[in-house]
């Protein structure tokens, strides 16, 4: 399709080298605002911005978008009112939010030239960005998001095929066929790419008794994928540790904890 918006989508990729050119104060702004106008159910977010130290990657920019209740309760206060809500739906409220806003913001960054590239591990650390910040209680960092002028090029990483990821009407029934054709467009791609080659990115077997049999000729996306999900995060008490830390105490009920 010709068209501009949809090409810089289409074309996005995580930039991991960045010239030193600083984007100006209007182009900061910009994308910021374009953030603002994603769709929002409480507006449940803030932007921290840090442009002064060293970032992941020689990065300029490094925006961190965190869920915010601090400035909502703020404002119910001078209302008269006290949050009843339970932090686990007003968690996935605040993410949905946030989400949608760091996603607007990777869209104008690609408008104006610039890359990016999302850090998705920012929860586990979430204390850490709290005291570098001076976060008030009920702010919980989502996800950083570095950017800034690519110094590389480089052709996006494969996605699904289209039937392995739209289902009109109904769920379908998924077959051998099915999930075999998926995960050969993915490997294939990222084969042909030579992406964990390069990065040389293969994630080691910590399962006793499971060997490794692939070399990067044959290590692609799904062992990758595989190897992350079946053997990492087992234990859901870091993150719990994190917000609650941050404000979002949450028991083995999905309720808020103990208040103080």
């Amino acid at each position: 399709m010709d068209n501009p918006e949809i090409q810089n989508m289409m074309n996005r990729k995580s930039v991991r080298k960045y010239t030193v050119r600083q984007p100006s104060d209007e182009v900061i702004e910009t994308v910021v605002r374009a953030g603002q106008q994603a769709p929002f159910s409480g507006q449940l977010y803030s932007i921290l911005l840090n442009r002064k130290k060293v970032n992941p990657f020689g990065a300029p920019l490094l925006f961190t978008i965190c869920v915010d209740l601090h400035k909502l309760e703020l404002i119910m206060a001078r209302r008269g009112w006290k949050t009843v809500s339970n932090n686990l739906s007003l968690l996935f409220f605040g993410i949905q939010d946030a989400a949608y806003a760091a996603e607007n913001m990777v869209i104008a960054a690609e408008s104006l030239d610039m890359g990016s590239c999302f850090l998705g591990g920012t929860p586990y650390k979430a204390t850490k960005i709290q005291k570098a910040y001076s976060l008030p209680q009920r702010v919980f960092p989502l996800v950083e998001l570095v950017m800034g002028y690519p110094a590389e090029e480089f052709s996006p990483r494969p996605r699904y095929p289209l039937e392995y990821t739209l289902f009109e009407d109904r769920y379908p029934e998924m077959t051998d066929t099915m999930v075999d054709a998926a995960m050969q467009s993915m490997d294939d791609g990222y084969l042909a790419q030579g992406y964990y080659l390069k990065q040389k990115a293969k994630i080691d077997i910590e399962v006793e008794n499971k060997e490794d049999t692939f070399s990067y000729k044959e290590y692609s996306w799904t062992e990758h994928i595989s190897r992350k999900w079946g053997q990492w995060l087992e234990d859901p008490a870091e993150l719990l540790n994190q917000l609650a830390a941050c404000g979002f105490p949450i028991d083995s009920t999905g309720k808020n904890g103990d208040k103080e």
